[in-house]
């Protein structure tokens, strides 16, 4: 970029260590009307699965923010500087089938291990202790090179656009994010992955109307598309259809889609976060918000890429660039600097003031879900399983809030370290699958197959590990003859580390599953994973005096007939929704993957002006509806309970009521609104609103 940075060090600190304050002063406030007026106390289950009662519309809007990463914005941009339109599908498309194939395996946690905090306490209740080491070692490997990935790529732009030192943008970034965490819990990352998603939804559409509908130098999609043509000509794409940008035809770029559908992959599958988010969903709400939000989440970097990556293309040979009259350079595009030299060009210094809050409401809200699923890790999985069995809830609190603040200052020294090596977010991006991916196909296996033995589920991602390493390393020795950072992040070396990384428990698990003398003695029968309990939270609600049956998610009823009712109509439900995600799911995928983009990359169709304006026109529409989804309807869905805690509230200020946690039995402020508002719930033929997350 240029020398002089577009906004000045007082702005990038103001919204970095600014913003940050005001979420965590937000979410304190949120947590104490919570705590007033829904019952909502601070336990250690209420802190890592919100009471498992949060309905589709937060689950989607959760699902969108936390898979939009500071790489969804700036990697998707930067492919689709350097390969065209096809970057910005691959990546989105690439990135999406995990989401939407994820649904699945989210219903069977909830459906075989109902009560787990993590999906690592299901391999432990059916595998054992090596097996449970194995699952957490790569579970942390993901959740460290996500927020690795987060925090260099969102302290690049920083730096970029203010000139705050990229060490200084490292450290400060996690801190608002660590304060609302440790007091909203996971709670916090649902409710300000809504406000999050809300205005990166704002800034997309801002930036795709500037482009091709108000910029003076572009202004249509018919102008980009000329500037795109020319572009094509002045430094034709090696390997794509002509030359052309405008082209699904692009040989790097397809190379580019198996190295993103194989790390993602592993960074969903392996990601405690996003288990978190399926355990903490109501039964009946996990499918319908997985595949919403992933539907919903394809429309930000297909639009974000489409617009960025093409506008960076059309600007760069006008004086309005930053670069001007250079081409950016590789470093720089690797870094994921296209998008901030794009908003500039488009829409000057307010351009990069909006790029500056896009991408630190992407790294914040992915960031808050890393340290949840990182605290869930130590305290479930680690600290009560093998420190301390006898954990009170009080405790266990006390451990989640300190992995909390030790993973984020451990994170931002790492990810200083890995800036002054020279890697950057476009390098580890490629690098994750190879690291992780040979852990997807065991952990899947352990929720859907009762056939994979206790030896395959153990020693098949190290396995996966080694031989993808020495393909990924082999490829770049012998392409380039030695090893460095540019040569291990070609596209070759990471292709093959990628896809053997995936591939190869396809080998392992079966000969170590079914081998005579390996297999065990008979299918698992899935009771272990059953017999998952939930921590005693007994100190914490006696001390403060909240009966625990009004709780979020308590069983509310002490007739084990009835309870056993509900558990098996549960159950049935679960059943159903098992059934109904796997045709769903791969459908779904295959039309993402296949149906959708394989006729236009075999035809070489080169995009006419008219069919490119439709191309812009369907992912302007796409985004309006991934805007309903997450920022309408979850307001729609928990408009009972926002309306009974606003009238609680008032009720409470203007002096009329006495009280606002249901305490022992005693009616409370919370109460009486909910009487109130119940005649309007029943009034559209609706049940009365429970005590859940809605809104």
């Amino acid at each position: 970029m240029s020398t002089t940075p577009p906004l000045s060090k007082a702005t990038g600190y103001g919204v970095v260590v600014g913003l940050g304050f005001l979420f965590a002063f937000g979410m304190m406030l949120t947590t104490f009307v919570l705590r007033r007026y829904n019952n909502e106390l601070q336990t250690s289950e209420v802190f890592s699965t919100a009471g498992r009662t949060v309905k589709s519309g937060l689950v989607s809007s959760a699902v969108v923010s936390s898979w939009t990463w500071a790489a969804t914005l700036l990697q998707s941009s930067s492919v689709t500087y350097k390969y065209g339109v096809s970057g910005a599908f691959w990546y989105a498309s690439g990135a999406t089938v995990q989401i939407i194939l994820f649904a699945t395996l989210a219903i069977e946690l909830k459906k075989k291990a109902p009560n787990a905090h993590t999906f690592l306490e299901g391999i432990r209740a059916r595998y054992g202790a090596a097996t449970h080491g194995v699952f957490i070692t790569f579970g942390l490997m993901t959740n460290i090179l996500v927020t690795a990935m987060l925090l260099t790529g969102g302290a690049a732009v920083v730096t970029s656009l203010t000139g705050v030192p990229t060490a200084a943008a490292c450290f400060l970034l996690p801190i608002g994010v660590v304060l609302y965490t440790m007091f909203g819990g996971i709670k916090a990352t649902f409710l300000t992955d809504y406000v999050h998603t809300v205005m990166i939804l704002i800034i997309i559409f801002i930036f795709a109307f500037s482009a091709y509908a108000t910029n003076a130098n572009l202004g249509s999609p018919g102008a980009v598309y000329d500037a795109i043509a020319a572009a094509s000509k002045r430094h034709p794409v090696n390997g794509n259809a002509q030359g052309s940008y405008l082209t699904m035809r692009s040989r790097e770029g397809g190379i580019f889609f198996v190295i993103n559908i194989v790390g993602n992959f592993g960074t969903v599958f392996m990601d405690n976060g996003y288990y978190n988010k399926a355990i903490a969903a109501s039964p009946v709400h996990a499918l319908p918000g997985y595949i919403a939000g992933g539907l919903s989440w394809f429309a930000i970097p297909f639009l974000a890429a489409t617009t960025m990556g093409l506008s960076a293309l059309a600007l760069e040979n006008n004086p309005v660039f930053p670069t001007y009259p250079n081409r950016m350079a590789t470093a720089d595009v690797t870094a994921g600097l296209v998008l901030p030299n794009a908003s500039v060009a488009l829409l000057g210094s307010g351009g990069a003031a909006a790029t500056l809050l896009l991408i630190f409401m992407a790294v914040t809200s992915a960031m808050s879900a890393e340290l949840i699923a990182v605290s869930s890790i130590w305290t479930y999985d680690i600290y009560q399983t093998y420190i301390n069995p006898t954990a009170s809830g009080r405790r266990l609190i006390y451990m989640s809030h300190a992995s909390c603040v030790v993973y984020a200052i451990i994170m931002a020294a790492f990810s200083t370290g890995l800036h002054y090596a020279g890697i950057s977010m476009g390098y580890l991006y490629l690098l994750m699958g190879v690291i992780i991916s040979g852990a997807v196909l065991p952990a899947s296996l352990t929720l859907l197959s009762a056939h994979q033995s206790r030896l395959a589920a153990t020693l098949s991602p190290p396995l996966a590990l080694t031989c993808s390493l020495i393909g990924w390393l082999v490829t770049a020795k012998r392409e380039s003859g030695h090893l460095s950072v540019a040569t291990t992040g070609a596209n070759n070396p990471m292709l093959v580390g990628n896809v053997v990384s995936l591939l190869a428990p396809l080998i392992f698990v079966p000969l170590l599953s079914f081998l005579p003398g390996l297999r065990d003695p008979k299918p698992y029968d899935w009771q272990s994973m059953q017999e998952i309990r939930k921590p005693d939270d007994s100190d914490l609600t006696s001390a403060a005096h909240v009966d625990p049956e009004a709780l979020p998610g308590a069983q509310q009823t002490h007739d084990p007939s009835t309870a056993a009712s509900e558990a098996a109509e549960e159950s049935r439900l679960l059943t159903r929704a098992s059934k109904r995600a796997r045709y769903l799911t791969v459908f779904l995928a295959l039309s993402f993957l296949v149906l959708w983009p394989m006729p236009m990359y075999g035809s070489r169709y080169i995009f006419s002006r008219q069919f490119f304006t439709g191309w812009i026109v369907v992912g302007i529409l796409w985004l309006f509806c991934s805007a309903f989804v997450v920022g309408v309807y979850p307001v729609v869905e928990g408009r009972h309970t926002i309306v009974r805690t606003v009238r609680a509230v008032w009720r409470d200020v203007s002096g009329r009521g006495g009280g606002g946690v249901v305490v022992h039995g005693r009616a409370t402020i919370a109460e009486t609104a909910e009487v109130e508002v119940e005649k309007d719930v029943r009034k559209g033929g609706e049940t009365p609103p429970e005590k859940a997350v809605e809104g």
